[in-house]
């Protein structure tokens, strides 16, 4: 009995040492594993270089906002930084008049919308068409071909597209908006390509079997779904046709159905000496689209790490 009681606090004192030990390592392990050690280190070379970006893009952004609030005496002064005192809408109300900027912003809304729409609906289709029939050649070659159509840029063809579209009457806003639909057909497709292969085929087939068509699967299933991704291919579509000077200046001949951007190039010389009308001008014309892309940004990231995921 006595041998018994003398060997049973052997044990715990015996293995103290070691829990403790284990216990001392519990930190040093937890700081190597995912806890975090609330002492990591700052990357500041990514730090300057963002903050350099970050100024890159505000510092032009504060000019031209400042200098279109200014009037004609403040503008000319020769401080671009300085602040407009007292505000003026002196600069809005030329560039309003001068440029007939409502006839131009009615002419861009209109391509924009006309390329968005049409985008999202021919590329979705294309996509489809592609995903659902991959075991078919002339489906794989399609979808190369189109990947490969990405490398070819518009100045590359920009001759032979000028003269087609003069030959069948499309030298007019909605040629502009035909062509923005058909150059980014490669790259859209590919975006739709990526997330309708995450799409399980059960879906269609239990549709199918209640007796539903092609086209009613994919405008009653098939499109709601891709509602991510074509948020984002609506996004790049309106930034690019809305931002586009070169296409609508070679392919609109008619001055008079030009787009804003073209238009601005047009009065450029009569906005040498008038630096706030220049600006307000400038500043009309990029407001659109800095405001659809802060509300709409979230699904930018959104529905490619979507599609980039599944």
């Amino acid at each position: 009995m006595t041998n018994a009681t003398r060997t049973t606090p052997a044990g715990p004192a015996n293995a103290g040492p070691a829990n403790a030990g284990t216990i001392n390592a519990g930190p040093a392990s937890a700081g190597k594993g995912g806890i975090r050690s609330g002492h990591e280190r700052t990357n500041w070379t990514a730090t300057v270089i963002l903050i350099v970006c970050t100024l890159g893009v505000l510092v032009p952004l504060y000019v031209t906002v400042s200098m279109a609030f200014k009037t004609t005496g403040q503008a000319v002064n020769g401080n671009a930084f300085s602040l407009p005192a007292p505000l003026s809408l002196e600069g809005f109300s030329q560039a309003w008049t001068l440029t007939n900027f409502p006839r131009g912003f009615a002419i861009s809304v209109f391509v924009s919308a006309t390329a968005v729409v049409g985008e999202i609906v021919v590329s979705a289709l294309a996509a489809y068409a592609i995903v659902r029939n991959w075991d078919r050649r002339i489906f794989r070659w399609s979808f190369f071909y189109l990947l490969a159509a990405m490398f070819i840029p518009f100045p590359v063809v920009a001759l032979p597209q000028i003269q087609l579209t003069g030959m069948v009457g499309l030298d007019n806003p909605l040629g502009v908006a035909i062509l923005h639909i058909v150059f980014a057909l490669a790259f859209n497709t590919m975006l739709f390509t990526a997330f309708l292969r995450s799409i399980p085929l059960e879906l269609e087939e239990s549709m199918r079997m209640d007796g539903a068509g092609t086209w009613q699967v994919f405008w009653r299933l098939i499109f709601p779904l891709l509602g991510p991704m074509s948020a984002t291919v609506g996004i790049f579509a309106f930034i690019a046709s809305w931002n586009d000077f070169m296409m609508p200046s070679l392919i609109i001949s008619d001055p008079e159905l030009q787009t804003i951007p073209v238009l601005q190039k047009i009065f450029q010389t009569q906005f040498s000496n008038s630096y706030n009308v220049a600006f307000a001008s400038y500043l009309m014309a990029m407001a659109p689209a800095i405001i659809v892309y802060l509300f709409t940004q979230r699904w930018v990231m959104s529905g490619l790490t979507q599609g980039a995921v599944k």
